[in-house]
């Protein structure tokens, strides 16, 4: 009895088995994605659709206006004209002054400021009297010179006496010559004296006169005062800055050149300014001048224009808009800008065609740059076409209807 009932369990046991291991493949087989017939493929997400041709050209198509719309779109045409291409570099620049117009005031000599007659922004006249300095250098100068012509003047009484006595025969003539040579000798320190006061600042009108120890430090030039470093009761140096003198009658306007453009300006060339201060106003210049050295950091030259500033207007430091025009020489189509009319990336126009009202082509163009009289157009018209201007646009749009 016992060995049957061990034999079912045994049995049992099997089946069991089989049952779990059937069981296990099917869910196996589930769990499992069906195979596609093309390999390779991956249907977990979709990529986009990346085309590795270029976007197709826009085609020539006929648009076909029928008779009745064609007055009450209103269309104007215009002749392609021919015009020469203009490179058009705008940059920006800022005011500066005309560094050959502007000086820095300096005294001859050092010493104490007693007065200063000018103030910032004032206008000078050249020769007018802005500083006065009192100067132990000029005191001591002027005491030279009195005392030297002093003696000068006692040799000469005494030459003149010696040149008698030798005419009597009083005096031998080696006397008279030594007489002679101390004479040139005190002629000599009176003229180094009288050099030293003038270039101390002293008029040559006033050399000899009662001694003066003021110096008064002249503007060399018209202009205004832009910059004062000097007050009363200061002690200045010889060659010391006290004030700035420049005439704004003219000034410079710099800006910076990009390496890209250096072909299209130079030395010569002409520049139209403008500033955001006075709207619709227009200052024109030269360029004067272009640095030989490119900035490592911007890629730039700085370029110097030379501008005429009637009224002074224009102040130093202020930010200019600098445009420079040249011309490449070749002579291109041009259409007015609203005959271009954009399908996508493409440009095109439309051209009536000759003896048939109401049909037009549709043309693809490649343009260039803008200029004043239009759009110039490198490829796909000739001088002389016919194209659509105004009204372009209701073109376009019957051509998108009728061609979707």
């Amino acid at each position: 009895m016992q060995s049957q009932g061990n034999g079912r369990w045994a049995w049992a046991a099997g089946i069991a088995l089989l049952v779990a291991g059937a069981v296990g493949i099917f869910l196996m087989e589930r769990a499992t994605p069906p195979k596609t017939s093309q390999p390779g493929s991956m249907p977990a997400m979709a990529m986009p659709n990346v085309s590795a041709e270029p976007p197709a050209q826009v085609a020539e198509i006929d648009v076909i206006i029928p008779d009745k719309d064609l007055d009450r779109l209103q269309l104007k045409f215009a002749k392609v004209t021919e015009g020469l291409v203009q490179a058009e570099i705008r940059v920006p620049g800022t005011t500066q002054p005309n560094a050959y117009k502007q000086v820095r005031v300096t005294p001859l000599v050092g010493g104490l400021v007693t007065q200063v007659t000018v103030e910032l922004g004032q206008p000078v006249k050249r020769g007018q009297a802005l500083v006065q300095v009192f100067s132990r250098e000029l005191a001591e100068a002027q005491a030279s010179y009195v005392s030297f012509n002093a003696e000068l003047e006692a040799e000469h009484k005494k030459l003149v006496r010696t040149q008698e006595l030798v005419r009597l025969g009083a005096a031998s003539r080696q006397e008279m010559e030594e007489v002679e040579a101390t004479h040139l000798a005190h002629a000599a320190h009176v003229e180094e004296a009288r050099q030293r006061l003038l270039l101390l600042g002293v008029d040559e009108d006033k050399v000899g006169r009662p001694s003066n120890s003021n110096i008064a430090v002249p503007s060399p030039l018209d202009g205004i005062v832009t910059a004062r470093g000097v007050n009363v009761g200061q002690v200045v140096s010889s060659g010391q800055d006290l004030l700035t003198v420049t005439d704004l009658s003219s000034i410079w306007i710099e800006a910076s050149l990009f390496e890209n453009d250096f072909g299209a300006v130079r030395v010569g060339s002409r520049a139209t300014i403008s500033t955001a201060a006075y709207a619709g106003r227009e200052y024109r210049g030269t360029v004067e001048y272009i640095d030989p050295q490119v900035d490592p950091q911007t890629r730039t030259a700085k370029v110097r224009i030379a501008v005429d500033n009637p009224g002074l207007s224009l102040r130093l430091g202020m930010y200019m808009d600098v445009l420079f025009t040249s011309s490449a020489g070749a002579r291109v189509p041009i259409v007015p800008k609203q005959a271009v009319q954009l399908i996508g990336p493409a440009s095109v126009v439309y051209v009536p065609v000759e003896g048939e009202p109401g049909r037009f082509l549709q043309r693809a163009v490649k343009t260039g740059q803008e200029t004043s009289g239009g759009i110039v157009v490198l490829e796909g018209l000739k001088p002389g076409e016919t194209v659509v201007a105004e009204g372009s646009f209701l073109i376009r749009a019957e051509a998108v209807r009728q061609h979707p």
